[in-house]
């Protein structure tokens, strides 16, 4: 889309948006397989360098969280803003031209 047009429609809003909740959930997914992984390695050496990186993958989800939140694109404290922002988003993306 025209970097104008998105500009005036809010859709550059709504895209960075979208480009954060993809990396969040990415990173979730991230700390859950180190978790998991964690848990079945077999030395202690695996354990030490998988235990680190579970770290940096939390660091990193609380970082994209914080940028989200401050944005006010994610609101995980309050359930009613959130639904709120996530029903304007539906609205927002079945009012796409196709």
């Amino acid at each position: 889309m025209n970097p104008i047009l998105e500009y005036m429609t809010g859709m550059n809003t709504l895209t960075d948006q979208v480009v954060a909740m993809d990396m969040l959930t990415s990173a979730k997914s991230g700390v859950r397989n180190y978790a998991m992984a964690v848990t079945e390695c077999a030395t202690p050496e695996v354990k030490t360098v998988l235990a680190k990186q579970l770290e940096e993958a939390i660091d990193l989800h609380h970082s994209i969280a914080d940028y989200m939140a401050e944005r006010g694109f994610y609101h995980p404290h309050d359930l009613n803003q959130q639904i709120q922002l996530d029903l304007q988003n539906i609205e927002t993306a079945m009012n796409i031209p196709s």
